[in-house]
């Protein structure tokens, strides 16, 4: 089994980065197309070195830095959201360990 998932991971891993290139040999082919460089056509996945000698990284145009994924993660747990099927199954949960505590019991007794 997990020889099977070690396979499947690297077959997913493999296939995700052979997208990543095909889009930026696409972009560059479509630069190449226009014959003239347009800022609006952004490469799919872009590391620059800034002059402090930090790296930034850039998907599809937006740049991803750990400070934003910080941020988002503050975010979503200040939100707190009411998410109905995660507390019904919270619910049923508590219900069956519940159940299954006192039936556990009572066999013991």
């Amino acid at each position: 089994m997990v020889k099977f998932t070690g396979k499947c991971f690297l077959l997913m891993m493999v296939l995700f980065f052979g997208v990543l290139i095909g889009m930026q040999h696409a972009n560059q082919s479509m630069k190449k197309m226009k014959g003239f460089d347009d800022p609006a056509l952004y490469s799919a996945l872009a590391i620059n070195e800034t002059e402090k000698g930090q790296k930034e990284a850039s998907i599809l145009g937006e740049k991803v830095t750990s400070h934003d994924l910080k941020e988002k993660k503050q975010q979503l747990e200040n939100m707190k959201a009411y998410n109905f099927f995660s507390q019904t199954g919270k619910k049923v949960s508590d219900g069956i360990s519940g159940g299954f505590n006192t039936l556990m019991k009572k066999i013991a007794e």
